[in-house]
């Protein structure tokens, strides 16, 4: 496949990072004229930052999934709660739609999103051609799923905040929680360190040099 279009960075052309405005590169010029951000061809070290990202969250996404989310105080008793333990109490109880936007959001999400960040990583890495529009639509969708994964956070932090009845009945956040807070903001700028660009760098037939 060959990319018959001119390519900005060819034609002495760079995007802003931050406000998109669209800048002709010279060696006088290294900020935007209009947001004062650092011009690049392309995000610096995006590779290795994004890599640093995606194993820190995937270290994070275990003990999310196994310490407790939540401890639940109720007339004494003590009942502490994973993620799972959580989607399999709404099962027995009937509630699937609930169980089901929780096993989604909390378990499945986050995990499809790092498994999709590695294999971009590694597409960009071993100079894959195979399918750009198609990676760049997967990179796209870990933008658009990532938000989502905060559900469950959400959910214990309004928990939290209304069920304190003192000696009847409390909920605390466990450990769980702020694993997997981290697990969903390190994926969300893991997602923002990649430069989808790198993909489309892969189809050139030439040896530049990227910033």
């Amino acid at each position: 496949m060959k990319n018959q279009l001119p390519i900005a960075r060819h034609l002495g052309l760079v995007a802003c990072s931050s406000c998109h405005l669209l800048n002709r590169r010279s060696k006088t010029t290294a900020n935007c004229p209009r947001c004062g951000a650092r011009l690049h061809s392309r995000k610096p070290n995006s590779i290795a930052r994004a890599w640093a990202l995606v194993i820190a969250a995937a270290v994070f996404y275990i003990p999310a999934n196994v310490l407790p989310i939540t401890h639940t105080t109720s007339l004494g008793a003590v009942q502490s709660d994973t993620i799972m333990s959580g989607v399999i109490y709404f099962i027995q109880t009937g509630s699937w739609p609930v169980a089901l936007v929780i096993f989604v959001a909390s378990v499945f999400v986050p995990l499809l999103k790092l498994l999709i960040l590695v294999f971009l990583l590694l597409s960009v890495q071993r100079r894959w051609q195979w399918r750009p529009v198609d990676r760049t639509r997967l990179y796209r969708l870990t933008e658009v799923i990532g938000r989502w994964s905060m559900l469950d956070i959400y959910v214990v932090t309004i928990l939290v905040a209304l069920v304190h009845l003192g000696a009847l009945a409390t909920i605390e956040a466990g450990p769980g929680a702020i694993f997997f807070a981290a697990v969903v903001v390190v994926t969300m700028l893991a997602a923002e360190a990649f430069d989808p660009r790198l993909i489309w760098d892969n189809m050139e037939n030439t040896n530049d040099h990227i910033d």
